[in-house]
């Protein structure tokens, strides 16, 4: 199941730490290595696109990159 826990609507970088914590409660249903990580939509999810920038959007992408590096590279 992919768990898209980073928002593509609004510039606010998520924290390592809620997202670790919200896999962690997905993983109460599923075992960890039927889990993975990504950004909730495309971040151009409607016609004129989102107003995050494509540094945000850089910043968010390595962000999924981090926590999943961290969770499933143990």
């Amino acid at each position: 199941m992919v768990l898209g826990l980073v928002s593509t609507k609004v510039a606010a970088l998520e924290s390592v730490d809620e997202l670790k914590r919200r896999i962690d409660a997905a993983a109460k249903f599923l075992p960890l290595d039927q889990l993975a990580i990504s950004p909730q939509c495309g971040f151009a999810s409607d016609v004129v696109g989102n107003l995050i920038s494509s540094d945000d959007q850089k910043r968010k992408l390595e962000r999924v990159v981090e926590v999943a590096r961290q969770v499933w590279n143990q």
